[in-house]
């Protein structure tokens, strides 16, 4: 048998059970799968560094599709190469409830899916973030212990989205040479041709952009390795515009856009099997081709046994480090250095704008943490998000601890969730809050997959002053705390914000936010012990004089104001507590008689926050007074804001003695 007709078969084994999925769930996409099947085939079985017996193998090659919508390619590819999980039962399982192969790839779901893609763009921009990973890993660790590379499968779909344009400056750039992206060029999206919405010429695009290109036939195996093969030995990444036919092999429906998201049907997949010379019935695999994937699967074998002979034979502080940080675990003065933290800030004293606290947090862990890669989409003076040991990640320095990322939030927060699932680096980033607006896609990615990444989010209310209302945000509280498995964590002082930096980082199940304040808030907490009070999500942070009549509820900037509330009342024979509550999640997430012990019995409660209310009802009650906003902000100083939206300690006090005599 020629080394042709054992690539067709094999190609033709993922268009089948592609097609055969597809037309068993009544519902996929097979387009895509039928077209990419040479391009899959030519990586998995000639390029691509895996083992699927051991799927999270470090140093593997990582394989991206970030046209998630054609998933069957590669839950054919997992299951053809050997990859337990992905039994023939779970390929005729497509897209059921509580299978393996759910309708876009979920790395949360299934061994061997790096990242989970669907929203387009998205892949891309992840990716990257994988192959910044790998070469920082590089500098540190040496290309004995890191030296893989980072491939992509893309749409045109993907293309179109904004993001891509981020991701691909930001990759060119850093001269990714380790990234190859290959475009499934078959001209066609749900709506028909691509012609009908774009004329991009995506070569010269990626070209502009820092990237070598390449165009080859997308159904000769042999043109689309050499083309890949040349990828390694460039200094920068490589986009290979692969030509393709969409759902190729089917008579009617071949390089229609009738055969993006549909089932074939019964007659055409028998023309389709006709037309390719497919013997074997649904879901069947001819023995010869089953073999020929097997070995593909296998070929990864040695490379990894191979890795973990030189792993063994590193100096052992190297390897104990390179461990420790792709498992995960943190140093051991990492405790020391959050109490450290709050020490410093209970010695200062003093006012300070939580960002600021932030900065003074991050230069004591920063040095103990090497693993932190922090970052700022070009707003670094401004979210105080580099340590002052902090170097600069550069095109051809890779050594440092600081990205910057320009002003591409969305291409970040993508990325970082790629250096995330990469593994042995914890990123965060800065950014001003009214533009997480920017960053919501990938932040809720991060949720879904449980990604550990850390997003510093700052000028956090109308407290930013004269910027006005297009950078003041008042509802985007309540929009991430929206997000399932987000922590958002608004920290009240300097203290608070060393803990809420302890919870983010030991917070490994998913994404944290940081709300930090631009205005400079009074040191509140005067305690620097190892107890984290910011984890219970919400504390008492002063007590009433007596049996308290009025409970005041507030997070951040607002828990001084409430604490200045508390002496009016205090003052008025009104005995008054406050509660700081820097994280809803957090304390929605304890039992229901812990909270109600946090929440106490005193018949008013006031909730303060320089945002809009939605949220606040589950912790206070819907028969609770409310200071905060009902509209957008204006542009003037801070305190002249605060007092013409009635945020003051004289307003809470007011809305505390209302309800008082309305009681």
């Amino acid at each position: 048998m020629s080394n042709r007709t054992r690539h067709d078969r094999m190609a033709n084994a993922i268009r089948f059970l592609s097609i055969d999925a597809v037309e068993a769930a009544n519902s996929g996409h097979p387009g895509l799968p039928m077209g990419a099947a040479d391009i899959a085939t030519v990586l998995f079985s000639r390029v691509l560094k895996f083992d699927p017996t051991q799927p999270n193998w470090a140093d593997r090659d990582r394989f991206v599709l970030s046209a998630g919508h054609g998933s069957m390619l590669l839950y054919s590819v997992l299951h053809l190469t050997g990859y337990k999980q992905v039994t023939i039962d779970e390929i005729k399982r497509f897209r059921q409830l509580g299978s393996l192969t759910p309708g876009h790839p979920e790395n949360f779901v299934t061994e061997g899916i790096e990242t989970t893609t669907g929203p387009l763009g998205q892949g891309i921009a992840t990716a990257v973030g994988m192959a910044i990973a790998e070469k920082a890993l590089a500098a540190r660790f040496g290309a004995d212990l890191v030296n893989h590379r980072t491939y992509v499968l893309c749409s045109d779909g993907d293309l179109m989205e904004g993001i891509s344009q981020e991701a691909a400056d930001i990759a060119g750039h850093l001269k990714l040479s380790k990234l190859t992206v290959l475009w499934d060029d078959n001209r066609i999206s749900i709506d028909g041709p691509t012609s009908v919405s774009t004329s991009t010429n995506q070569l010269l695009r990626f070209a502009a952009s820092g990237w070598a290109t390449a165009e080859v036939d997308g159904h000769d195996p042999d043109a689309i390795l050499a083309a890949v093969e040349a990828a390694k030995g460039s200094d920068k990444p490589t986009f290979i515009a692969c030509r393709t036919t969409i759902g190729y092999g089917s008579p009617k429906r071949a390089g229609s856009e009738k055969v993006h998201g549909s089932p074939l049907g019964k007659d055409e997949v028998a023309a389709t099997r006709a037309a390719l010379g497919w013997e074997a019935g649904p879901f069947e695999i001819p023995e010869d081709v089953a073999a020929d994937w097997r070995a593909a699967g296998a070929k990864g074998h040695a490379d990894r046994e191979a890795w973990e002979k030189r792993l063994a034979a590193a100096p052992a502080e190297l390897r104990a480090e390179f461990e420790r940080r792709i498992s995960g675990t943190l140093p051991q003065g990492f405790l020391a250095a959050v109490v450290e933290a709050k020490a410093k800030a209970v010695a200062a004293g003093g006012a300070v704008a939580t960002r600021k606290s932030s900065e003074a947090v991050l230069d004591i862990l920063v040095p103990v943490m090497p693993e932190l890669l922090g970052g700022s989409a070009d707003l670094t003076g401004s979210n105080n998000t580099k340590a002052k040991s902090a170097k600069s990640v550069t095109p051809d320095d890779f050594s440092g601890s600081f990205m910057h990322w320009g002003v591409r939030e969305h291409g970040m927060s993508a990325a970082m969730n790629g250096i995330a699932l990469h593994k042995g680096l914890v990123p965060f980033s800065g950014g001003f809050m009214v533009f997480s607006d920017y960053c919501r896609p990938a932040i809720r990615l991060a949720a879904l997959m449980g990604t550990r990444v850390i997003h510093v989010l700052t000028h956090d209310s109308i407290g930013l002053g004269e910027d006005g209302p297009t950078h003041q945000p008042v509802e985007h509280l309540a929009a991430l705390r929206a997000i399932p498995n987000l922590l958002v964590l608004r920290p009240a002082d300097t203290v608070e914000t060393a803990e809420a930096w302890q919870i983010a980082i030991e917070h490994t199940g998913g994404p944290s936010a940081l709300i930090l304040s631009r205005q400079n808030l009074p040191l509140l907490r005067t305690d620097a012990t190892q107890e984290n009070k910011s984890a219970a999500g919400a504390y008492e942070i002063a007590p009433a004089s007596g049996a308290a009549k009025v409970s005041l509820f507030a997070t951040g900037s607002e828990v001084s104001l409430a604490v200045e509330a508390r002496k009016l009342l205090e003052a008025q024979g009104v005995p008054t507590r406050v509660v700081s509550v820097p994280s809803f999640e957090l304390f929605l997430a304890k039992s229901a008689a812990e909270r109600a012990k946090v929440i106490g019995d005193a018949p008013v409660k006031v909730a303060v926050e320089a945002a809009i209310r939605m949220g606040w009802d589950e912790i206070v009650g819907s028969d609770a007074a409310f200071v905060g906003m009902t509209s957008f902000g204006a542009s003037a100083p801070a305190k002249d804001l605060y007092a013409h939206f009635g945020i003051t300690a004289e307003k809470v006090a007011e809305a505390a003695l209302d309800k008082l005599r309305q009681a």
